[in-house]
């Protein structure tokens, strides 16, 4: 067979014990081992360059797409594109053809691979509206792994590969921006993480996340493919099955039967010891753990202590206070890990695996090999120190620089210097303070984890709302919100306002309480009763002056919220907000005769 690209995961996975479970396929318990990937691999890439019609070294840097379920054929699927030294373009099926269709086009992409699963979607995406049509192939399923007895070569500099990843950012005023991850930048992501979160070939990973953002990529696959670790697959997400997934291992053989409910195969025994989702997730199973049968809820338990799920990680999304503690109170102390990231970086800060690291409602320190610093978005200039001389602490901008830093936008010159200051450093967009806290920082979860630690306010263009000269940031407003009995979800935003510039409004959703509750005059509970419960928590001019209640906030498949769009649906144009503001001003004048804040 043909060498493949040598790259820091194929070099791994060529030392791990080649009899040791790498994927497992939760529904049907189907194991694929190490020995396997790279016999597989090296297939893949022979059919790939067959179909393409190019040589050993035709495809190289070339952008291969690719439809594939997750699973064991995505895994062989994405390296087979590193070992030919060309760059992955994962899609995602859950994409509308038309948005497909413009990743195509961007990426200039050679072939387009899909499987049977996915064949009917590649045929509605090439069939109209590409300046260049990609060479098609179809994937067969592989049944079994292969048997190993060819010995497979890694040839080349890997320092020198051309190959990589690129992912697709969520567009809003502009359309999506390929970012470039070339496979030293991959490698560096997943060795920072595996120093600080130390992966071992003993964990299996619960895999329940789409593959075509980094925290399911880089954290939940490549990671725990240097390090050895087993991956168990298990997408869509569904919460019944986790909960019974969690409950197999310590459920009698008379009650776990073939399959527990008929959702977990009896060959999936194996505990597991890491489980890294969204808050969203988080928010699901507390939801519904009290409604489980008795005998899955007692061995749900039992494994989600510690002494069996080693590590459990929440980020893509900011974690309500409320959440991280149900679940360490149902979890015996398993505290839920924060941490920061993003397509352009993968992860850059996290809090550590000791106890006293794992701070409520910090992102903790600047991982391995990342330097991080804040700057002051209107001065530019870097904050040394983190409070002012009147004892304030100060916020900045989040700018990165290392070796896990992308190398740029796909074909977008100007974004790419537009991202980046003079000397080399990757504007965020995200605004944090520092501060220590006491017991933290102490070097207890390595070296890495010392200091102040990190704490995100938002973002620059979306989070931090100037209202009447002072800086508010929406995700604090949105933490007190959530710690209110009467709120499931909520979003806060900043309104357009005539006489502070900015207002602070909260889109929520209530809670079984919150509905049930019977406001002030008889109607109910509402934006008064909010503001009113808001008091003693919040100086005033961070309560919202404007709240709306509805059903639902729209997420995508990583639990964020568009804010933009959420405003727009909401509450219209500028117009409309004018004319809600004057409604507005009312109650806000009712309620300061109470007495009270809400308001200015």
């Amino acid at each position: 067979m043909l060498p493949l690209q040598r790259s820091p995961f194929l070099e791994a996975i060529q030392k791990h014990d080649p009899h040791s479970t790498a994927i497992v396929h939760s529904l049907s318990g189907r194991h694929s081992t190490y020995g396997s990937i790279l016999q597989d691999v090296a297939a893949a890439k022979e059919r790939l360059l067959q179909t393409t019609g190019k040589g050993e070294n035709g495809i190289v840097g070339e952008r291969i797409a690719f439809l594939v379920e997750n699973g064991y054929d995505y895994v062989v699927t994405l390296l087979s594109c590193l070992a030919s030294n060309a760059i992955a373009v994962p899609l995602a099926p859950s994409f509308p053809a038309s948005e497909l269709r413009y990743i195509l086009n961007h990426s200039e992409a050679l072939a387009l691979l899909y499987s049977a699963k996915f064949s009917g979607l590649a045929q509605e995406v090439v069939k109209e509206g590409l300046d260049r049509a990609p060479v098609q192939l179809a994937l067969e399923k592989i049944t079994q792994g292969a048997a190993g007895d060819t010995p497979i070569s890694l040839s080349g500099d890997t320092h020198h590969a051309e190959g990589g990843m690129m992912l697709y950012t969520s567009g809003t005023t502009a359309r999506p921006k390929g970012v470039l991850l070339p496979t030293l930048v991959l490698a560096a992501q997943a060795h920072s993480l595996l120093e600080a979160w130390e992966y071992t070939p003993q964990d299996h990973l619960l895999h329940v996340l789409p593959l075509h953002h980094i925290h399911g990529t880089v954290n939940g696959m490549l990671t725990p493919l240097l390090a050895g670790s087993t991956i168990e697959f298990m997408y869509p997400f569904n919460v019944d099955a986790v909960w019974k997934r969690f409950a197999a291992p310590f459920m009698s053989d008379q009650t776990n039967g073939n399959t527990p409910n008929g959702h977990t195969p009896s060959a999936n025994r194996q505990p597991i010891t890491f489980f890294t989702v969204v808050p969203t997730v988080w928010a699901r199973l507390l939801q519904t753990h009290s409604a489980l049968p008795m005998d899955i809820l007692k061995a749900s338990n039992q494994a989600i202590q510690r002494t069996h799920l080693r590590l459990n990680i929440s980020g893509s999304a900011a974690l309500p206070t409320p959440t991280k503690q149900a679940w360490s109170q149902l979890s015996a102390g398993n505290t839920l890990l924060e941490r920061f990231g993003m397509t352009e970086v993968g992860m850059a800060l996290s809090c550590g695996l000791a106890d006293s690291d794992r701070i409520d409602g910090s992102v903790g320190w600047p991982l391995p090999s990342v330097e991080a610093r804040l700057v002051d978005p209107e001065t530019h200039e870097e904050i040394l120190s983190d409070t002012s001389p009147d004892g304030k602490e100060r916020s900045g901008e989040i700018q990165l620089r290392g070796p896990t830093i992308f190398k740029g936008y796909w074909r977008n010159p100007e974004a790419t210097r537009k991202e980046f200051t003079p000397d080399g450093w990757f504007k965020t967009g995200d605004i944090a303070i520092r501060k220590p806290v006491p017991g933290a920082g102490e070097g207890k979860s390595g070296s890495w984890a010392k200091g102040p630690a990190w704490f995100i306010h938002g973002r620059q263009s979306a989070d931090i709302i100037k209202t009447g000269g002072e800086k508010v940031s929406a995700l604090e407003v949105e933490r007190k919100l959530l710690s209110l009995p009467e709120i499931r979800e909520c979003a806060v935003v900043g309104l357009p306002s005539e006489a502070w510039g900015q207002k602070v409004a909260a889109i929520v959703v209530l809670s079984a309480v919150g509905e049930g509750v019977e406001g002030k005059g008889g109607k109910g509970w509402g934006a008064m009763d909010l503001r009113r419960a808001l008091r003693g928590r919040l100086v005033g001019y961070k309560i919202p002056q404007d709240v709306k209640v509805v059903g639902e906030i729209k997420r995508n498949a990583m639990g964020k919220v568009n804010k933009k769009e959420l405003v727009r649906d909401v509450f219209g144009d500028q117009e409309r907000i004018r004319r809600r503001s004057e409604a507005v001003a009312a109650d806000r004048a009712a309620l300061k005769k109470e007495g009270g804040a809400g308001g200015r």
